[in-house]
């Protein structure tokens, strides 16, 4: 069986394309996390840590729903027609994207498996969301009239 690649990033800190949308990486599965696990990076202690700490890891393998996420994509990885490339996208990619992507590239490797691990982002700060209130309007947004 050949190698898959897991590749962790943040939306925040990708390209955007023509549309203003972020640009995923390349991958045979992108697996936005954004919206389907609660961010971690509250928890006490761990807003300063990345993916790689075990204390990052163990929040987000006991946010609810990552054990089903994290088995449904180590079952997707050893289809007869395996990919080649999992991609796994938070907001900012220091906490549940890498830290998601860890766990599966060991439960990969406890499987069998030669697995090769890719972190975009984990290295660059924390993404600060803009303060709550009005947006400024967007110029390339047309009017009713």
């Amino acid at each position: 069986m050949h190698p898959i690649r897991l590749t962790s990033f943040g939306y925040l800190h990708s390209p955007t394309g023509p549309d203003g949308q972020p640009i995923s990486p390349a991958a045979d599965r992108i697996e936005d996390v954004r919206d389907r696990l609660r961010d971690p990076a509250a928890a006490r202690g761990i807003l300063d840590l990345d993916g790689f700490h075990p204390r990052v890891q163990d929040v987000v393998l006991n946010t609810p729903g990552t054990r089903e996420l994290l088995a449904n994509l180590a079952d997707y990885a050893d289809l007869p027609a395996s990919p080649r490339r999992i991609a796994i996208g938070c907001a900012g990619g220091r906490h549940r994207a890498s830290g998601l992507t860890e766990l599966l590239a060991h439960e990969l490797r406890d499987r069998g498996r030669q697995v090769d691990v890719e972190h975009l982002h984990v290295h660059l700060p924390r993404v600060l969301k803009s303060p709550p209130g009005p947006r400024p309007a967007n110029p390339n947004k047309e009017t009713a009239r």
